[in-house]
């Protein structure tokens, strides 16, 4: 019976190609959309999810008071993780972590004549009973035996030494400020899994940094991350209550930040805060591209029951003379639902080969590395969703065929129903309300793009390059650093140089207790973004001045501070140029004002900053004359060369540094765009057989109205009549979906663009113009049909 009902089916298919051809396509792209996305989604699912302890693992964060609100941040005292084990019974182990993001861009590591630059990060003796870290060579416990240990990651083992094996032992040295110094190889591990966020190359003895640093010891420090390991028993939320007031007993009353957890895995994916309270994050594309894969298959659903219901009256004999010689409904169903199916995994077979041909492009458009294997859960997964996408398909065709009447079939007296009618343009309209509230926020996404890009930051980032040098902080080491900014400065085509500590965009400390005339204990903890510059760094930017001056270019500019108009306002304070203030202990004169610019990206409003002289960084921004780009930068090369021999000078321009930021809409632009043009071809796949399938129906009508003098165009329009009123209702439909949906997606910038009517004008007509191309070609050649072969009897 089932090889019966595959031979019937697979006959059907030849015999209506057109039908079978428009399905596979809808099906087949519709399948291959759904099966990017989810390898796309089930990647960034999977993000952060390799720590066998993860359904125990939290990290500490901490809630402060801003000039907005309550803001959120990952730095915590580096004695809590000791503190929190000891105090807390709930808390199983504790352990404190200076990551690689902390020490941006990160050092250098040397061994012989080679030298290369490296991601370092500092644990203490608790973090492999956290996080998972296999050793390939060493016992990692000698890595705490010495504060002069280090271990270094496979891959970079690899590369300093060219090989992995008999590395322990061996001395490198490392260079980047006072963490200086000779260290002794350890082990070497693995380095994190592709689903990690952070990769580090090297790790050191947090102890080392202790004695270096010994202000961690502080409770008032906020450098560290700290991670706890709760036991299997504890209660979360009675240890959230505890842990809350914890910083809160340990320093003087109103100065201290409150403490709460939040779980590793979901740092990733949940990482937006709205006034201390988690709002979603990255989690929010997710969500939606799962909800446009479930409508383009649906999409592609739909085209096939509305193709199938449109052909059924060619079908119609075959099911009465089926069921007058005996024929169940329920078998019929079964045969019906089987060509759906059928039709289905023919689909997949297109889809799967498409996903292949397109995965190279998917990946460099996500930035991931996606491969299609066939693990037992992936095939699993795809063959479910297909069958279920053929079920659904073929669900309503199947149960409409198998409801005829054979009697009203063979008298030729059945008639369509206006159920059906409305069923069939009720999906149309679905289909045309979907692809439009695409279109609609593509363009709104768009827009929102090009603001980012073109938006007067305050700053001037255009023809400023941007790369890193290695740094120790002893006189020598500073000396040779200024000495090759003037250098720099001094190369035709350099129209100014600068040092930086760490990265303007975002990529900054914070400075909390200042203190200047007329503060109160309220203004004790605000916070300030702590840009450590060089003397000519604002002049290097662009950066404009309210009132005051630059930095001085001596010594004395070591006592001087600079702040923006939004941490004066925050301050109260009254003619500030001249005036003192207390930063770490030290006292600062305020010799400038400079006007609010975009140092965070512009989810964000301005916040309050403090510049600080620093007599050198490890970045340092060369901004190039226009027209000679190329040969400056070859002299900088040539000077980068002479300042650190044996090391490869690679730079970035600071206008790629600040699209970074914006990465992910970026990304989400481009992939909205492609499958929202996907959307839109399914749809118009569908609206052409309908259309075909309309002007074969209405052919003897057409041939009366051409005979009694209709012209080209009159049976045009009345062809293409119905179809443009039903985009005409999915317009009005898909315009306040859209206007909503993408209100609610601008919400997340602190800066964003107006959403215009002209936006869903554009949309409305782009809908239509789509239409008519779709359909005019089937409405045309109906109309140009000889009247005379639509009017002889078949």
């Amino acid at each position: 019976m089932l090889k019966n009902y595959l031979k019937i089916a697979w006959r059907n298919l030849l015999k209506d190609r057109q039908f079978t051809l428009l399905n596979i396509t809808g099906l087949s792209v519709g399948l291959a959309c759904t099966l990017l996305i989810g390898l796309w989604v089930a990647d960034e699912l999977s993000m952060e999810k390799y720590n066998p302890n993860d359904a125990r693992l939290y990290q500490v964060l901490t809630r402060h008071k801003t000039e907005s609100g309550i803001g959120v941040g990952s730095g915590t005292p580096g004695i809590l993780a000791v503190a929190l084990k000891k105090e807390l019974p709930g808390v199983e182990n504790a352990t404190e972590v200076l990551p690689p993001s902390w020490f941006h861009p990160g050092g250098i590591a040397g061994f012989g004549d080679k030298k290369l630059k490296a991601r370092p990060q500092y644990i203490d003796s608790n973090y492999f009973g956290l996080f998972a870290c296999p050793f390939l060579e060493g016992d990692r416990r000698q890595l705490f035996a010495d504060k002069q240990g280090v271990a270094l990651s496979e891959p970079f083992a690899r590369a300093l030494f060219g090989t992995t094996q008999n590395s322990i032992g061996k001395t490198i040295r490392y260079d980047q400020f006072d963490l200086s110094g000779d260290f002794v190889v350890k082990g070497v591990f693995q380095p994190n899994p592709a689903n990690a966020t952070e990769q580090f190359d090297l790790l050191f003895n947090y102890a080392f940094m202790l004695e270096k640093k010994n202000w961690l010891q502080q409770w008032t420090n906020s450098d560290p991350q700290t991670f706890v390991l709760t036991k299997p028993t504890t209660d979360l939320a009675k240890l959230d209550k505890q842990i809350a007031p914890f910083l809160q007993n340990k320093v003087a009353k109103g100065q201290a930040d409150q403490l709460f957890l939040a779980k590793f895995g979901d740092r990733y994916l949940y990482n937006d805060y709205d006034n201390g309270v988690q709002s979603g994050g990255r989690i929010t594309y997710v969500r939606i591209f799962i909800v446009i894969a479930a409508f383009i298959l649906f999409i592609a659903c739909i085209n096939f029951m509305n193709l199938s219901t449109a052909r059924a009256a060619y079908r119609a004999k075959e099911v009465g003379i089926k069921k007058v010689v005996g024929a169940g409904r329920l078998s019929l169903i079964v045969q019906y639902l089987g060509e759906s199916l059928l039709l289905s995994f023919l689909s997949l077979g297109v889809a799967l080969l498409l996903v292949r041909l397109l995965l190279p492009v998917f990946n460099d458009i996500t930035g991931k590395q996606l491969e299609l294997s066939f693990a037992a859960p992936l095939v699993l997964a795809v063959l479910g969703m297909t069958a279920l996408t053929g079920l659904i398909a073929g669900s309503y065709p199947a149960f409409y065929l198998a409801a005829f009447r054979p009697v009203a079939v063979l008298k030729g007296t059945l008639r369509t129903s206006m159920g059906e009618l409305w069923a069939r343009k009720g999906l149309v309209i679905f289909q045309f309300t979907l692809s439009i509230v695409f279109i609609a926020s593509v363009l709104i996404i768009y827009r929102q793009i090009d603001y980012i890009e073109s938006r007067d930051t305050g700053y001037n980032r255009d023809q400023i390059i941007q790369f890193g040098i290695p740094v120790k902080m002893d006189s020598a080491n500073i000396a040779a650093a200024s000495s090759f900014i003037k250098q720099l400065n001094t190369i035709p085509g350099v129209v100014n140089a600068a040092g930086e500590l760490h990265n303007l965009l975002g990529d900054h400390g914070s400075v909390y207790g200042l203190k200047w005339p007329g503060s109160t204990t309220d203004q004790y903890k605000m916070e300030l973004a702590n840009l450590e510059v060089g003397y000519n760094f604002l002049e290097t930017m662009g950066i404009k001045l309210k009132e005051g001056r630059y930095f001085s270019q001596n010594p004395n500019a070591d006592h001087e501070v600079i702040l923006n108009e939004t941490a004066i306002r925050a301050m109260g304070l009254k003619d500030p140029v001249g005036k003192t203030i207390q930063v770490f202990d030290e006292k600062r004169q305020i010799v400038g004002i400079a006007k609010d610019f975009n140092f965070e990206s512009i989810y964000q409003t301005v916040k309050p900053a403090l510049f600080r002289s620093y007599p050198m960084g490890d970045q340092v921004l060369v901004k190039l004359r226009k027209g000679s780009e190329s040969s400056t930068i070859a002299a900088v090369k040539t000077a980068y060369s002479q300042f650190n021999p044996g090391m490869t000078f690679e730079y970035k321009y600071l206008d790629e540094e600040y699209r970074h930021l914006y990465a992910s809409d970026i990304r989400v632009g481009v992939l909205a765009r492609y499958f929202a043009g996907l959307a839109i071809l399914i749809s118009c796949l569908g609206l052409f057989g309908l259309a075909a399938f309309t002007a074969q129906k209405r052919k003897k009508e057409i041939g009366i109205r051409k005979v009694i003098g209709a012209s080209v165009v009159q049976v045009t329009y009345l062809l293409s009549r119905e179809f443009l009123v039903l985009v005409g209702i999915a317009i009005a439909i898909a315009v306040p979906v859209a206007w909503l949906a993408m209100r609610q997606w601008l919400n997340g910038f602190a800066y964003r663009v107006n959403i215009g009517y002209d936006v869903f004008v554009l949309t409305a007509l782009a809908a239509v113009g789509i239409t008519i191309i779709t359909i005019s070609f089937q409405s045309i050649k109906a109309a140009l049909a000889n009247p005379v072969e639509s009017l002889r009897t078949e």
